[in-house]
C-alpha cells in the first residue's frame, strides 16, 4: 500500500533530538563555576568539559555523514541518540572532573552520529519549494538551542545541581528515540566505500590542534605545545592531500567546494561556531563572578537573545529564497559582531546596567535568526542527492570545528588575560571564578573578560566577508524528493 507522508512530521521528530544535542554545546557554560567548585577543577579543566563534547562531536562528523549514506540516515540517527542518552547518564553520575570530561567526549560522539543525518534527511524529503522553509526551521532550532541551553542550565543548577543538566537528557532522549523510530522514513542507500585513512588523519589532526591550543596557557606555551599544534596542522594538510588523491569516494569530496556558495557557507558557519561559543564563556563568568548573579539570573540577562531568534528565524528561512543570498546572512553577521563588541564594552564595566545587556542581547537574537535559518539552505541548494550526506557532514563539521577551536582559544585567552591583570596562580583564579570576585579585583576581572570577548567578535567578521561573496542561486537543479520506505518497509513517495 502507498500513502502520502507529510515531511513536516519527520522534521518535527528530527528537531527534538537535534535541539537536545545542540543545547548541550552551551548548557555547561552557565554551570562552569558550580562544576569547578564541586569537582575541585581549574579553569582549563572545566572548559575541557565543554571542549571534550565539542571535540567528540567534531572528529567523527565527516565519517558519520558518509556512514549515513551507506547504512541509512534513520538508523544512524537512532544510534546516535542512544549513545548520547546513555552518555548523559554517565555525565550526571561522574564524581571527578576527569570522568566528566571522558563522558562528555562520548556524548559528543553520539551527537556526531546524529547531526549530519538531520540535514541529509531534510535535503532529500522536502521538495525544492519547501526546502528553504524547512532549513529555516532546522537552522532556527540550532540557534535557539545554543541560547536556551544556558537559561535552562541556570534553572537546573540553581534548583537541583549541575548534574541535572545531563539527567534532563534522559527522558528527552527516550522521547526523541520513540518519535524517530515512528516518523522518520527509511531512505534508499547505496554501497559506499568508507575512507578509513581519511578518518584517521582528520581525527588525529583535529585532536592535536585543539589539545595544543587549549593546553597552551596551562603549559606556558612550551615547545611541546607548539609541536602539538604544528603536528595537528601538518596532519590536516596531509588529510586534504589524501582527499584530493583518494580513489572512489573520499571522506570529503573536494568537488563540493566547487560550488561557491557551499564553500563560503562552510567558512561562514565555522566563524559562527567560533564567535558564538567563545563569547558565552567570559560573559557568564562576568555575570556570576563580578555581578554576583545566580546561574538562572545570569542566563535571564541574555534570554532576549533566545526570544529574538524564535521570532526572526522562521520568517528569515521563508524569505531567504526571494533575496540575494548575501543579504540576510551578511546583515546577521555584521549585527552579531556589533552585538558581541557592545557586550565586550559593557563587560569592561563592573557596574554596567543589566537592562542594557538585555537590550543588546535582543538584537543578537535578530542576528542569529538571520544567520542560522538561511545559511544551511544556501549551503545545500545545489548539492546532488548522492552527496547530501557528505555535504551535510562537511557543513556540520566546519561548524563544530569552529566551535571547538573557539572553546579552546577562549580558554587559553581567559587564562592569559587573567594572568596579565594580576591573578597569580591556579588557586587565586579558581577562587575568583567559582565565587564572587573581591571588590578590589572586580575591575581587573571585568577587564580580563572584556578583552577575551574581542576574539569572537573578530571571528564573526570573517562571516561578514564570506556572506558578502555569495553569488545568486542558480535555477533549481535538484531532482524531486527521493523515494523512501515507510515504517512498515513499504515503498512510498513523499
Amino acid at each position: 500500500m502507498t500513502s502520502q507522508r507529510n515531511p513536516w512530521w519527520a522534521l518535527a521528530a528530527l528537531i527534538v533530538g537535534y535541539f537536545m544535542i545542540l543545547m548541550d554545546m552551551t548548557i555547561a557554560a552557565v554551570a562552569n563555576p558550580a562544576i569547578m567548585s564541586d569537582l575541585d577543577a581549574d579553569v582549563t579543566e572545566v572548559i575541557w568539559v565543554t571542549s571534550a563534547y565539542l571535540l567528540g562531536f567534531a572528529v567523527p562528523l565527516l565519517a558519520a555523514g558518509r556512514l549515513g549514506d551507506r547504512v541509512g540516515p534513520k538508523y544512524l540517527y537512532l544510534a546516535g541518540l542512544t549513545v548520547f542518552t546513555l552518555a548523559s547518564l554517565w555525565c550526571g553520575l561522574s564524581g571527578t572532573v576527569d570522568m566528566l570530561i571522558v563522558a562528555r567526549g562520548v556524548q559528543g560522539i553520539g551527537a556526531a552520529l546524529l547531526v549530519p543525518q538531520t540535514m541529509a534527511v531534510i535535503a532529500r524529503i522536502f521538495p525544492a519549494d519547501q526546502r528553504g522553509a524547512a532549513m529555516g526551521v532546522w537552522g532556527g532550532a540550532a540557534g535557539l538551542a545554543t541560547l536556551v541551553g544556558p537559561l535552562l542550565g541556570g534553572v537546573l543548577v540553581d534548583s537541583f545541581g549541575w548534574q541535572w543538566i545531563f539527567f534532563l537528557n534522559i527522558p528527552v532522549g527516550i522521547l526523541a528515540l520513540a518519535l524517530g523510530a515512528w516518523l522518520l522514513p527509511v531512505l534508499p542507500t547505496g554501497m559506499h566505500r568508507f575512507d578509513l585513512v581519511g578518518v584517521l588523519f582528520s581525527g588525529i589532526g583535529l585532536f592535536l590542534l585543539v589539545y595544543g591550543i587549549q593546553e597552551g596557557e596551562h603549559q606556558h606555551w612550551s615547545a611541546q605545545v607548539w609541536l602539538l599544534i604544528g603536528g595537528g596542522l601538518v596532519t590536516m594538510v596531509v588529510f586534504v592531500i589524501h582527499q584530493a588523491q583518494a580513489d572512489g569516494e573520499p571522506l570529503v569530496p573536494l568537488s563540493l567546494f566547487r560550488d561557491r556558495n557551499f564553500a563560503l557557507s562552510s567558512l561562514a558557519v565555522a566563524a559562527m561556531g567560533v564567535g558564538f561559543n567563545a563569547a558565552m564563556v567570559p560573559a557568564y563568568f562576568y555575570f556570576q563572578g563580578v555581578r554576583g548573579l545566580s546561574p538562572t539570573a545570569a542566563a535571564l540577562v541574555l534570554a532576549p537573545m533566545a526570544l529574538g531568534t524564535v521570532v526572526c528565524a522562521p520568517p528569515a528561512g521563508r524569505f531567504a529564497a526571494r533575496l540575494h543570498p548575501a543579504v540576510l546572512p551578511g546583515a546577521g553577521f555584521a549585527l552579531l559582531a556589533s552585538v558581541i563588541g557592545g557586550l565586550a564594552l559593557l563587560v569592561a564595566d563592573p557596574d554596567a546596567p543589566l537592562v542594557v545587556f538585555a537590550v543588546i542581547a535582543a538584537f543578537g537574537g535578530v542576528a542569529n535568526g538571520c544567520i542560522w535559518a538561511p545559511l544551511p539552505a544556501i549551503a545545500t541548494r545545489n548539492l546532488p542527492a548522492h552527496q547530501s550526506g557528505a555535504g551535510s557532514g562537511v557543513y556540520s563539521t566546519t561548524r563544530q570545528l569552529g566551535a571547538v577551536l573557539g572553546s579552546a582559544a577562549i580558554a587559553a585567552l581567559i587564562a592569559a588575560r587573567l594572568s596579565a591583570h594580576g591573578f597569580d596562580g591556579e588557586t587565586e583564579v579558581h577562587g575568583a571564578v567559582t565565587g564572587t570576585v573581591p571588590p578590589a579585583l572586580r575591575a581587573a576581572f571585568s577587564a580580563a573578560m572584556s578583552e577575551s570577548m574581542y576574539l569572537p567578535g573578530l571571528a564573526l567578521l570573517a562571516g561578514v566577508i564570506a556572506s558578502m561573496l555569495f553569488v545568486r542561486n542558480r535555477p533549481e537543479l535538484l531532482p524531486a524528493p527521493a523515494t523512501v520506505l515507510d515504517r512498515d518497509a513499504e515503498l512510498v513517495s513523499l
